[in-house]
């Protein structure tokens, strides 16, 4: 297997555009994007530091991410599965990037900042769901902001329902009763699972 080394081999490969394909590029959030973000029910968050590396989804109401500025986003924690993976990894490296998504749109809109962590009643409650506050927020001071091109997303045919699999259902309950070595955790752990899905907020 031909391992690659080096960035002038790569760039055999992958052409490199110089100024024309940088020009998108910007250090900070332009209209079209604050538009993308105000109407995004999605953002994946990836951060790297002490758990190692994490990309962790966030989810709620289009547009639960508010942008203060065009270099400045808040985003809201929920209750989760609270292992913190991601919120430890921004405590010892402040380095985020940012994927937003939106159903039936090709277009990605990709952030890089920087993050800190808060959690101001007033700011907690400012960004709620379901009528309860905001267990913490993030917020990314953006240092570079662009949208990728629909060639992913269109070949996966993400939002083509006619390509969809049959749902998959995951169950939590074997993971942990094989974890733990508890064989009849499972489908307490399931049913327990169901029922507070059921109630999200």
């Amino acid at each position: 297997m031909a391992r690659i080394e080096t960035v002038e081999r790569l760039r055999e490969i992958i052409t490199d555009y110089g100024p024309r394909g940088a020009a998108k590029i910007r250090d900070h959030i332009c209209g079209q994007g604050g538009a993308f973000i105000a109407r995004s029910p999605m953002v994946l968050l990836g951060t790297i530091g002490a758990t190692g590396f994490e990309i962790s989804p966030k989810g709620d109401h289009p547009g639960f991410v508010e942008q203060r500025d065009d270099r400045t986003l808040l985003i809201p924690e929920r209750s989760g599965n609270h292992l913190c993976l991601s919120l430890q990894n921004i405590l010892s490296d402040p380095r985020v990037g940012l994927m937003f998504l939106r159903p039936a749109t090709d277009e990605v809109l990709r952030i890089s900042g920087r993050a800190t962590l808060h959690d101001d009643a007033d700011l907690c409650e400012r960004l709620p769901a379901g009528g309860k506050p905001a267990v913490l927020v993030i917020r990314v001071a953006v240092e570079r902001a662009a949208f990728h091109c629909v060639r992913s997303l269109r070949r996966a045919r993400l939002w083509n329902p006619e390509s969809w699999d049959a749902t998959t259902r995951i169950s939590f309950g074997r993971i942990y009763a094989e974890a733990l070595g508890q064989a009849d955790l499972q489908e307490t752990f399931d049913r327990l699972s169901a029922e507070s899905d059921a109630k999200l907020y």
